[in-house]
């Protein structure tokens, strides 16, 4: 039996944003731009290892609150450039600022994204919870023309906490009206979204399209987006 759902909430990210195709658009201008064959990076693909192994790293730590926005966002270029030999403080501060700038505006959507809000938003109220820079994330929304589907867009920054801590959940039912019993939140990543809203009694649905977590008991499990509307 379908359950009757007033809130859904989505994650943004990986969810309904395709953040490594727009993240690669971007980093083949920067390999160009500042002549990074020139410099020593041996490749394009070399130089996007390197680099999501230490904005990983860094993240997670910023999750936690162990370093500022700040310091994420110049020093995981800085990192990437000393892998190749390349000691630059200020050109990091410049190659982070031309990706913040840039990459959320490469709009790449996954497939069927803006057909299931337009489906879903005469019957539910339609939410996000993201944990990524509150600047970056309305830049996204207004340039896929995704903001005019969602009532209420919670970032961590202005709820002072990020998923997959329960205060983030928490502020959004304050900011929403909503109530976990009948909320449902969508997302990508088992750890943050999916044990983030377990743990605040939410249901929970998990968005996996390269197949990469087996089906848990209690959770939706979907591959593709379009597969949500069956169950709601």
């Amino acid at each position: 039996m379908k359950k009757k759902y007033k809130h859904l909430f989505f994650d943004l990210d990986r969810t309904l944003w395709d953040f490594e195709k727009s993240a690669a658009e971007t980093f083949a201008e920067v390999y160009v731009k500042y002549n990074f064959q020139e410099r020593g990076v041996t490749s394009l693909e070399s130089f996007i290892t390197s680099y999501t192994y230490h904005n990983e790293k860094l993240w997670d730590l910023y999750r936690i609150g162990a370093i500022e926005k700040e310091i994420l966002r110049d020093l995981r270029f800085a990192l990437t450039l000393k892998d190749f030999g390349i000691d630059d403080p200020e050109l990091a501060r410049e190659i982070g600022d031309y990706y913040l700038e840039q990459s959320p505006r490469k709009v790449n959507l996954f497939p069927y994204s803006r057909e299931l809000l337009q489906y879903l938003q005469p019957n539910y109220k339609l939410h996000l919870i993201t944990n990524g820079f509150s600047e970056v994330q309305d830049i996204k929304l207004r340039s896929s023309k995704l903001d005019q589907y969602f009532e209420k867009v919670i970032t961590s920054e202005e709820a002072g906490v990020k998923k997959p801590d329960p205060g983030i959940f928490h502020y959004a039912f304050a900011q929403t009206g909503a109530q976990p019993g009948e909320s449902l939140m969508i997302g990508d990543d088992v750890p943050i979204d999916i044990e983030g809203a377990r743990l605040v009694g939410m249901d929970q649905a998990l968005f996996d399209p390269d197949g990469i977590h087996p089906p848990e008991t209690g959770t939706i499990y979907i591959r593709g987006l379009q597969e949500l509307k069956s169950w709601l």
